[in-house]
């Protein structure tokens, strides 16, 4: 059986012509020198009867790292990640530096929702909205209409 790694020209497809890149980005098995970037943060909501409950993974971010905003009834979650590491030897030259840098950014459609009573809470990298439902306004089932 062939080495993928040492075949990939092999493979080489001329309509998919960023097909490598992708891999490189996005990571692949069989190219253990592939850089692998973080996919965009998953989320949950559930409906809890008298509100809404979005939950949002975001490990490793701070509490200052998380930006949460309505506007014109769209809620946006937004995250962003800046970190730097490095280790010098005893004369100052860089024995392995690294940067991680990410921006990540979600939006929900708030139409039936209560912005004005929505609540957040971030707890172990999870972060949870509670979206409270707007009530639905009072009909009479029977009414009675004068005439005149």
């Amino acid at each position: 059986m062939m080495n993928r790694k040492s075949n990939w020209l092999t493979t080489y497809d001329p309509f998919d012509p960023f097909g490598r890149l992708d891999k490189v980005f996005f990571g692949d098995p069989f190219f253990s020198n592939a850089t692998t970037a973080v996919a965009a943060f998953g989320t949950d909501v559930t409906d809890e009867g008298d509100f809404y409950k979005l939950t949002a993974d975001l490990p490793g971010f701070k509490k200052d790292d998380i930006q949460i905003e309505v506007e014109d009834g769209i809620l946006t979650i937004s995250a962003e990640r800046k970190e730097e590491s490095e280790e010098e030897d005893k004369k100052g030259r860089y024995i392995r530096r690294e940067r991680t840098y990410g921006s990540y950014k979600r939006s929900f459609d708030l139409t039936e929702v209560d912005d004005d009573s929505i609540t957040a809470k971030y707890e172990d990298g999870v972060l949870t909205l509670e979206l409270p439902k707007k009530k639905a306004p009072e009909i009479e089932s029977k009414k009675s209409i004068a005439i005149d």
